[in-house]
């Protein structure tokens, strides 16, 4: 029997190289490889700034203290996703405002957003389900019409992109993207914010490191030993070592997800008029971070797979059906029905850029006879 995990990251010699090396400089922490990987990284995607922090998480929260969110505002955002999306709106006694989704895609349903703008709406997080890049001319149109910010949370969007142009350079005010172990680009943990903006650039900047007027790397290389600190900032740097990672993982960006992309095409073939997939829309290309299979006995089938040693995972279970957030803001289920449905259905098969052949077959094979 084969046992072909959920998700591996791609490494080779090179990121152990790139590793070994930062710590053989001596600097550990943040440091001239985080600034090294941030000016790359900001060259690629094509934005004025990027901020590298320790995750996604980090980069969500800084992105909303940076547009000025506070206790009582509300910040909209899709149902379906990863808890740090909603969590980050807690951390400031917001109040997150949860939106259905579209079933083809698993998006942000745009259509249903206006309906739950209020007077403390302050911003619009969309999340880019899978690496889809979500409908954002309607959303900006909306968050322009009620005078709206927009975070994209673009932890599955690298490299993504819509009408042509890369998730990250998009007019949002701030997009934020994840290195977690899973992602398309790994750093072990980490996360980076872009945006054309220079002040939510310094802010970012400033909070990432407790509020601190000089970053480390300022004062231990010649900079001085005094600092002051300007605002009530968090403990979110990142270290050379991770940016070591991000240096060399960023080479072979392209190449990783082009090797998604024909896992996916795979996929697509065999599963074509017998099992239900989700719509890539023509005018945007995914990152293919996920491939999400949609069937009735969605629990029979992971545990079929699991004896057959294939990984699986279920992306996500709905934010309104955790009991913490259903209890503090009262959420009803059947107020996301589409949701709930695609939960439901939802199992998400291996992608990967280290799946070979053989196992692309195998789970083919075993998905479609379960």
């Amino acid at each position: 029997m084969k046992n072909i995990l959920f998700h591996r990251t791609h490494t080779t010699q090179d990121e152990l190289d790139a590793v070994a090396t930062a710590i053989k400089s001596g600097w550990l922490t943040m440091g001239p490889k985080v600034m090294e990987f941030e000016k790359e990284f900001n060259y690629y995607i094509g934005s004025k700034n990027a901020v590298m922090v320790n995750s996604a998480t980090a980069a969500l929260h800084l992105a909303l203290k940076a547009i000025g969110v506070t206790r009582d505002d509300e910040v909209i955002l899709p149902t379906n996703t990863f808890v740090a999306t909603a969590e980050v709106v807690t951390y400031f006694d917001a109040i997150p405002i949860l939106c259905d989704i579209e079933y083809d895609t698993h998006n942000i349903d745009v259509s249903k957003i206006e309906a739950l703008i209020t007077k403390k709406t302050k911003a619009i997080i969309p999340v880019h389900f899978g690496g889809q890049p979500c409908d954002m001319d309607e959303l900006y149109s909306i968050a322009k019409k009620y005078n709206l910010k927009v975070i994209e949370d673009a932890a599955h969007a690298l490299p993504s992109s819509y009408k042509g142009t890369l998730v990250g350079n998009l007019p949002s005010d701030i997009t934020c993207f994840s290195f977690y172990a899973t992602k398309t680009l790994s750093t072990g943990e980490g996360g980076m914010a872009t945006t054309n903006s220079n002040a939510y650039a310094k802010s970012i900047g400033i909070n990432r490191l407790h509020g601190i007027s000089k970053d480390v790397w300022d004062r231990y290389s010649g900079g001085g030993w005094e600092y002051d600190i300007v605002d009530n900032g968090n403990k979110y740097n990142s270290t050379d070592i991770n940016a070591a990672l991000g240096l060399s993982q960023l080479k072979k960006l392209e190449w990783m997800r082009d090797k998604r992309a024909s896992i996916a095409k795979r996929y697509d073939e065999a599963f074509k008029g017998k099992i239900e997939t989700i719509t890539i829309k023509e005018d945007r290309e995914t990152s293919h971070h996920l491939y999400v299979i949609k069937i009735d006995n969605r629990d029979e089938l992971y545990n079929k797979l699991k004896e057959q040693g294939i990984g699986t995972s279920v992306h996500f279970i709905p934010i309104h059906k955790h009991s913490y957030y259903k209890k503090k803001y009262n959420y009803k289920n059947e107020a996301y029905p589409i949701a709930n449905e695609v939960f439901d259905k939802s199992l998400s098969l291996p992608i990967y850029p280290d799946l070979s052949d053989e196992d692309v077959e195998y789970i083919i094979k075993s998905v479609l006879s379960a």
